[in-house]
């Protein structure tokens, strides 16, 4: 691989890394603002429930990401597919139109002779 792609697949992983980082960070910050309206929760009670507070809305966030992920491979499949026809057909238009040029060429040419 080259330097440059080994560069940017490294940025974009690290880039991932801090996204994802930051979700988690926002779950523990939602579970302690969510336990802090139940204060008769004892400690251990209120580590629990951010505990899976945060295991539910990470496992959210990881099958939204998922979703996404998956969404966005089906357009690039489909798009890929529709630029390949686009550029089919305008390769053929264009040899067409270059053909019928040459063939006005020629008659013109055989016509002033």
């Amino acid at each position: 691989m080259k330097p440059d792609k080994e560069s940017a697949r490294g940025l974009v992983q690290l880039e991932g890394f801090l996204l994802w980082s930051a979700e988690v960070e926002q779950a523990r910050r939602q579970a302690r603002r969510f336990t802090e309206q139940l204060p008769w929760l004892t400690t251990a009670q209120r580590e629990d429930v951010e505990r899976v507070f945060i295991v539910e809305r990470v496992t959210a966030a990881r099958e939204t990401l998922s979703r996404i992920r998956d969404r966005a491979d089906e357009l690039r499949e489909e798009y890929t597919g529709r630029y390949a026809r686009l550029r089919a057909r305008c390769v053929a238009v264009s040899a067409g139109a270059v053909g019928a040029a040459a063939c006005l060429g020629t008659a013109l040419a055989l016509v002033l002779r």
